[in-house]
C-alpha cells in the first residue's frame, strides 16, 4: 500500500474538519491556508468526499464543508481505500478488491502477502479520525 498525495491531502483535510467537529461549517479557504493544500485539488477532494457521504456542506457566503458524521465514525482504511483502491500489495490478497494475479499459486508467497494486508489493515481499520486529533 502507498498512499497517493491526494489520499494524503484527503487525510488532512479531514483531520482538520475532525478538530472543528463541533464548529460551524469550515470554508475551503481556511483548509487551503491551515493545511497548505493546493485549492483547486482540495476542492475535488472535498466533492469525492461529499458524495461518498463524508461530508456535508452549504453553498454561499456562510458555506463551507462539516463532517457528515462523527470522527469517531470514520476509520483511516475506508478513506484510504476510497481514494487508492486496495490496502493489499496485492490483489490477489485483496478482501474488497480482490483478482487473481500470478502469484496466486505461490501459496508461501500469498500467506507473507496476506499478513502484509491484514496487518495493514488493522491499523487503518482501527484507526478514527477521533484517535488523531485527542
Amino acid at each position: 500500500m502507498k498512499l497517493t498525495r491526494k489520499t494524503e491531502y484527503a487525510f488532512l483535510a479531514l483531520i482538520y474538519l475532525a478538530e472543528n467537529y463541533e464548529k460551524n461549517l469550515i470554508k475551503t479557504k481556511d483548509i487551503v491556508e491551515k493545511k497548505q493544500i493546493p485549492q483547486k485539488y482540495l476542492e475535488q477532494i472535498l466533492l469525492q468526499l461529499k458524495s461518498s457521504g463524508y461530508l456535508k456542506s452549504l453553498r454561499g457566503k456562510n458555506g463551507g464543508y462539516m463532517l457528515a458524521k462523527e470522527p469517531s465514525k470514520i476509520n483511516l482504511a475506508e478513506i484510504s481505500r476510497l481514494f487508492d483502491g486496495p490496502l493489499a500489495p496485492s490483489t490477489s490478497v485483496s478482501t474488497y478488491f480482490y483478482d487473481e494475479s500470478p502469484l496466486k499459486k505461490e501459496t508461501k508467497m500469498i500467506a507473507v502477502l496476506k499478513d502484509i494486508r491484514d496487518y495493514t489493515a488493522e491499523i487503518l481499520e482501527n484507526t478514527t479520525l477521533a484517535d488523531l486529533i485527542k
